[in-house]
């Protein structure tokens, strides 16, 4: 008699457990997207507050314009494709049905290539104004050019990632039924070639952004270098690496390899796995989420590098590296050099500064000094 009811015992606990088990489940997998689309959302959403309210200066300069590109797309990405996530979560049917699954598959195809086309495009940009100044002048890069040219990057992105939904490839629902891709495994030969070359394009992508950041670093290292060791009697030009290039430099070299790393950490593991998925046998969907949660902290990761290098780190800087060249100084800074750099020695903003600092400098010749005997000697040579 008392077995039975034992039995009955544990089999209604058993269901009791069972009834009430998923639910902390799913609020303990579904914390991780919620927290990932908040941080994504809230931090793009001060980055374009705080570049709304920049000065007219720097709202007219390219970086600036590919900066707000950047900070958009982030929050376009974050806002469409995390809520799809969520929802798939409370019901694990969203993403099988055949148009939202392309469409999911779509966003991340978009939002990751654009992204990285994005960033190549600023390290492009800030390589064309330091080390190309005169080609940065006669293409006439500027706000106008910038916004073209975020015209361009998404148009062509678009296209390219819309070629699943025409037949190309197809989209999948992923193993861990969270996130749809596109079949990386299929042996069509034109579905395969699909995944092959979106993986070369991004791998191409990010190759070039850490090619151009180590260029720009190298240019700026040499230009200091060649101002360190150049010997001059009127300190004008050290004058002016005084006031810029302490903290803007230093700066301008924290903004790049900052760049660099994350979109090395976040973008490489999915482009790995791309790979991987089409040339290896072996199947991990472990990894393959691994990979899309990685690359899904890059929009998350991109406006607080802007945000925090801009606003507190480097102007804290530059008011020490102020102070110790006014310390250091014991006559005041050259008229001529404050009126061909008057706005650089007033603006705390970095990126305005290297713009002026790199466009000019770089184009000045080695053996120039700003005195009316040397100008009367250039002129009768």
């Amino acid at each position: 008699m008392g077995s039975p009811n034992f039995t009955h015992g544990s089999a209604s606990i058993n269901e009791t457990l069972a009834q009430h088990s998923p639910a902390p489940r799913v609020e303990t997998a579904i914390a991780l997207p919620i927290f990932m689309f908040a941080g994504g959302a809230i931090g793009n959403l001060i980055a374009i507050i705080v570049l709304s309210v920049s000065r007219q200066e720097r709202k007219s300069s390219a970086f600036y314009t590919l900066v707000c590109g950047l900070a958009v797309t982030d929050l376009l990405g974050t806002c469409l494709a995390s809520p799809l996530t969520i929802a798939n979560y409370l019901d694990q049917h969203v993403l099988e049905h055949l148009h939202v699954c392309e469409f999911h598959s779509f966003l991340l195809l978009f939002f990751g290539v654009t992204g990285l086309s994005i960033i190549c495009a600023m390290a492009a940009e800030r390589y064309l104004a330091i080390c190309c100044p005169y080609t940065y002048q006669r293409w006439g890069v500027d706000r106008r050019f910038a916004q073209r040219f975020l015209f361009f990057i998404y148009i062509s992105n678009i296209l390219f990632c819309c070629l699943p939904m025409m037949g190309m490839a197809s989209s999948k629902l992923q193993q861990s039924t969270t996130w749809c891709f596109i079949d990386w495994k299929t042996n069509e030969p034109v579905a395969a070639a699909y995944s092959v070359l979106y993986g070369a394009v991004s791998l191409l992508l990010i190759l070039g952004t850490i090619v151009l950041n180590l260029a720009v670093c190298g240019a700026l290292l040499l230009m200091r270098q060649r101002t360190v060791q150049r010997s001059v009697t009127r300190a004008s030009v050290r004058e002016r690496w005084r006031a810029l290039s302490s903290a803007a430099e230093t700066q301008m070299i924290a903004v790049l390899v900052m760049t660099s790393v994350v979109v090395l950490a976040c973008s490489a593991p999915l482009v790995i796995r791309v790979f991987a998925n089409r040339f290896m046998l072996k199947n991990d969907p472990k990894a393959d989420l691994a990979a899309i949660r990685i690359a899904s902290v890059n929009p998350i990761l991109d406006p607080w590098i802007y945000i925090l290098l801009r606003r507190s780190l480097f102007r804290r800087l530059l008011s020490l590296s102020r102070r110790s060249s006014s310390t250091r100084s014991s006559s005041p800074p050259s008229p001529q050099g404050n009126l061909l750099y008057p706005e650089l020695m007033t603006d705390s903003h970095v990126f305005t500064q290297l713009m002026c600092n790199a466009n000019v400098i770089t184009q000045l010749p080695a053996p120039v000094k700003f005195t009316p005997y040397d100008t009367e000697s250039l002129r009768q040579t």
